[in-house]
């Protein structure tokens, strides 16, 4: 999950790991998430970088702390981690993606055209 060769510093990679929980669903509104001693006892890092991560999503609003019992989702979490990333890391793929697709001379209708297929095949790969 966590990767010491990642530029991107361990609490950030913890609080993005969180909020992919939280979007698949396995954390739901009002339950309690990982503690920074489960987080640092799992991925073998400080509990303070624990903490930090956890930090992060209580000052977004996506987790409240309830003092003494830990950290638990917050009401609206999910559409918070939603609106954020299309905001910022969707719109960034995008971007790159729209630069490697303009070096390629790959048009906007065949860029289009293979987003559908992807889209298609993983509906079917679920079914």
């Amino acid at each position: 999950m966590f990767f010491s060769d990642s530029l991107k510093p361990i609490y950030l990679q913890i609080a993005e790991w969180l909020e992919t929980e939280i979007l698949a669903g396995n954390f739901a509104v009002d339950e309690k998430v990982y503690s920074q001693y489960q987080l640092a006892q799992m991925y073998n890092i400080n509990p303070a970088t624990a903490a930090r991560g956890l930090n992060i999503l209580a000052e977004e609003g996506i987790l409240y702390k309830k003092r003494g019992l830990g950290m638990f989702v917050a009401p609206g979490a999910m559409e918070l981690v939603r609106k954020r990333r299309r905001q910022d890391i969707l719109r960034q793929l995008v971007v790159e993606l729209v630069g490697e697709a303009d070096r390629l001379g790959v048009t906007d209708a065949e860029l289009a055209g293979l987003i559908a297929a992807i889209r298609r095949e993983k509906e079917e790969g679920q079914e």
